[in-house]
């Protein structure tokens, strides 16, 4: 918006074509959808209040508040950044630019480890490399018996994390850990199921990711040459922190299920299923031992 031009009455329709075309123009993959989302945060209404309104003059100060939100967008920042905010399953996750943003696909996952597990049962959980803590504190709040370690490098993001665990009210049952994946977890820790959504990228393609992916924190991408480092570092050391009854649960990149399902097999997990994401992109690897509570199940999903 230029200077000259917020000294006119801009109402929402109007203001909503302008960011369209400069989103359009910045390269913004859905520039409309991206305008009514930040004007919603500025306006603090459903979307639909939009076009029942579209003709509802801004106040300076909410043009002033969507004009920054509209530059930042504009350099390609992440959407959920500005807002400071994700929605992921049915919660909103505080987000900042220390955490990987949550992804829809990731929500299948969780969906997974719940449909695996029995509600009234107490298990406990480890989450490596947990970010926001989207994952471990969704399966917190449908496993309400549930407990959970998140682990995380990062100490800016394992405060986010536990910031949401708070917010979402499984503080209790959540136990954050700054540690190098296990390094850092005491010897006997032994867990049900260890999940993790690891680095997976191959540092050669982050260069070729969408501009606002590579803002987000590059150690939460990069997996190294191949793309498989952390894998094989969790898969390595699982079998001393996860009960002899347990599951393993991973998210994973494109075409690289067949490389993953091989390690798990090579350190004894040798019954596992992998699961497509809503694109049909094989996303998910679960892997158990034979004859474990998990195996049958996971033989179930593998025929789906």
């Amino acid at each position: 918006m230029e200077e000259a031009q917020t000294k006119d009455v801009w109402t929402i329709v109007k203001i909503l074509d302008w960011t369209r075309q400069y989103f359009a123009d910045k390269g913004i993959e859905n520039p409309r959808l991206d305008a009514e989302i930040l004007l919603c945060a500025v306006l603090s209404c459903p979307r639909i209040n939009l076009y029942v309104h579209f003709d509802q003059p801004l106040k300076a100060d909410e043009l002033a508040k969507y004009r920054e939100f509209v530059l930042r967008r504009g350099r390609q920042e992440p959407l959920a950044y500005i807002l400071g905010e994700k929605a992921f399953m049915n919660y909103t996750f505080k987000v900042t630019p220390a955490v990987l943003v949550p992804r829809p696909e990731t929500e299948l996952l969780v969906e997974t480890l719940v449909e695996l597990n029995d509600s009234s049962n107490k298990i406990r959980i480890l989450d490596l490399g947990t970010g926001s803590g989207a994952i471990i504190i969704s399966l917190l709040s449908l496993l309400p018996l549930a407990e959970g370690t998140a682990v995380d490098i990062s100490p800016a993001a394992l405060a986010v994390a536990t910031e949401n665990a708070e917010r979402l009210g499984v503080r209790e049952r959540f136990t954050p850990v700054l540690s190098d994946l296990y390094s850092k977890l005491p010897a006997g820790e032994r867990y049900d199921i260890i999940v993790s959504n690891p680095p997976y990228i191959p540092t050669d393609d982050i260069a070729a990711l969408a501009v606002d992916v590579q803002k987000e924190p590059k150690g939460a991408l990069d997996g190294g040459k191949d793309g498989l480092d952390f894998y094989r570092r969790i898969i390595a050391g699982a079998s001393k922190h996860l009960l002899p009854r347990g599951l393993l649960a991973f998210e994973i990149g494109i075409h690289q299920s067949d490389a993953v399902t091989q390690l798990c097999r090579e350190h004894g997990f040798v019954v596992t299923a992998v699961r497509k994401d809503y694109a049909g992109i094989e996303r998910m690897i679960f892997a158990a031992k034979e004859g474990s509570v998990y195996a049958d199940s996971l033989m179930a999903i593998d025929k789906e």
